[in-house]
């Protein structure tokens, strides 16, 4: 069994700290693998864990823009979210995929598959980008903590991308995109699906993959607290945020 988890849209704080709520839940055997899907409410930077603000945003864009900035556990690159994006979160246990390039492989091919099914043809892009086109409409990251993997990324449906390149700088070792390497579903299918749709088809995707039928399990008592705890302690906190 899959646990299918669908936050809808929801505050940025609360999806950083309840993804490690699930890491938890599921380290301690309290919950079985959990596919996580959520929008988040406000246009949003989310740090890499190791990234240093300044190298890594425009902070005066990010006051201008009214940009939300969280930082979260995992690592890769900063990332630009905002409510036309459609983030997921998959979480089992790390022996399930020993290798960081088979989550990679696994997460990326679902996410092709679920393209596929909307009637867009996407590629992987090793290690962690899918491309339609020649241009990255997918990225993902993963972290590995008490015997669980946690492989998240982000599908782009009606993404403001002006928003997003006028707040992320440009990354030193080249591996940036311009606004014409960037695209999202709405460019691709000439007018934005509804999420709903996009959230289905994902979901379809990883079920088959998986060979594990997804069933919704909400948000405990237990995680609630966790969230609130994680927020105010961690991830709430301007130290955290700022700690590189």
């Amino acid at each position: 069994m899959l646990r299918l988890i669908d936050s809808g849209l929801c505050h940025p704080l609360y999806s950083v700290a309840l993804e490690e709520a699930i890491l938890e839940s599921c380290s301690k055997g309290l919950m079985p693998p959990t596919l996580h899907l959520y929008v988040r409410d406000r246009p949003t930077v989310s740090l890499g864990y190791f990234e240093k603000l300044e190298a890594a945003v425009d902070q005066q864009a990010l006051l201008d823009e009214r940009v939300f900035l969280v930082r979260r556990m995992s690592g890769g690159s900063t990332i630009f979210t905002d409510q036309g994006q459609l983030i997921f979160s998959l979480t089992v246990d790390q022996g399930a995929i020993p290798k960081p390039e088979d989550a990679y492989a696994l997460t990326c091919g679902v996410i092709v598959n679920a393209l596929r099914s909307l009637g867009v043809q996407a590629e992987h892009k090793p290690p962690n980008d899918i491309i339609v086109n020649g241009r990255k409409i997918s990225g993902s990251a993963q972290t590995r903590k008490k015997g669980m993997l946690m492989v998240h990324g982000t599908l782009l449906v009606d993404t403001d991308l002006d928003r997003m390149m006028r707040v992320l700088r440009p990354r030193p070792n080249g591996h940036s995109r311009t606004r014409d390497q960037m695209t999202c579903l709405r460019d691709e299918l000439g007018s934005a699906p509804d999420m709903n749709l996009v959230k289905d088809a994902l979901v379809q995707a990883f079920s088959e993959e998986l060979e594990q039928r997804a069933v919704c399990i909400p948000v405990n008592e237990r995680e609630k607290g966790r969230v609130k705890a994680l927020i105010e302690e961690k991830y709430g906190k301007e130290e955290f945020i700022l700690q590189f």
